[in-house]
């Protein structure tokens, strides 16, 4: 009769459950992160994401993933320049909208 009323505490077999919860909860915490980041979300995989880390900061970094392939473009910090011309010119209207308006294009 000793043995049908033997106390659950002495189970090893309850040490294994609870490490299997444990796991379990990890993998659940793991799926979650991978579903909310669009860039290693294996479910979108057709969108074309781009990401921007630190805005208009001197470190700013752009990640572009189109289908499969991923591009990392990093700032320089430096101003842009090259050679061009004036190409046309841009207006910002009262209601927040800007019209650009090329330049030479005959329109009178």
């Amino acid at each position: 009769m000793k043995l049908l009323h033997e106390a659950e505490t002495d189970d090893p077999i309850l040490s294994v459950v609870n490490l299997i919860d444990i796991f379990l909860v990890v993998i659940a915490a793991l799926l979650i992160t991978v579903a909310q980041n669009p860039m290693i979300n294996p479910f979108n995989g057709k969108q074309d994401v781009t990401v921007i880390t630190d805005p208009g900061k001197p470190n700013m970094e752009i990640t572009v993933k189109k289908g499969e392939k991923i591009e990392r473009y990093k700032s320089s910090g430096a101003v842009g320049s090259g050679d061009g011309e004036k190409a046309g010119v841009a207006y910002k209207m009262k209601d927040g909208s800007i019209v650009y308006v090329p330049e030479g294009s005959g329109a009178q």
